[in-house]
């Protein structure tokens, strides 16, 4: 078992949405990836959530026979602490402006193993 290193200069960004946000003509988790991506983030997924709402919307899931893709989703992001807070003031504006609501949070995590591919 590898050896538990722990360093909580490391963080997980999270923000919270729908996938039909978007920024401009971007959906926010494909903005937000490429921007992350372009500003040296170590890392950056996201997930599609079955069922969700938020403060101020109604419950929605995905059943098969729904035709709306209107999901939860959420864009996670792990890099050093004070990286994720730069781009986060990044985006702030842009989560502001945006009509509907998210959801983001800033989380301490401690990373195991981080392997490089060749």
């Amino acid at each position: 078992m590898a050896k538990k290193i722990l360093n909580s200069k490391y963080s997980r960004l999270k923000i919270k949405a729908s996938t039909t946000d978007k920024i401009g003509s971007k959906l926010l988790y494909q903005y937000l990836v490429e921007k992350a991506k372009e500003q040296g983030i170590d890392g950056a997924t996201v997930f599609r959530g079955i069922m969700g709402f938020g403060t101020s919307s109604k419950i929605h899931s995905s059943r098969f026979w729904e035709l709306t893709e209107k999901l939860p989703v959420v864009i996670e992001l792990v890099d050093k602490t004070e990286k994720l807070e730069e781009f986060y003031s990044g985006i702030e504006e842009d989560l502001m402006n945006m009509p509907k609501g998210c959801l983001v949070t800033l989380e301490p995590t401690e990373i195991l193993l981080q392997k490089r591919g060749k």
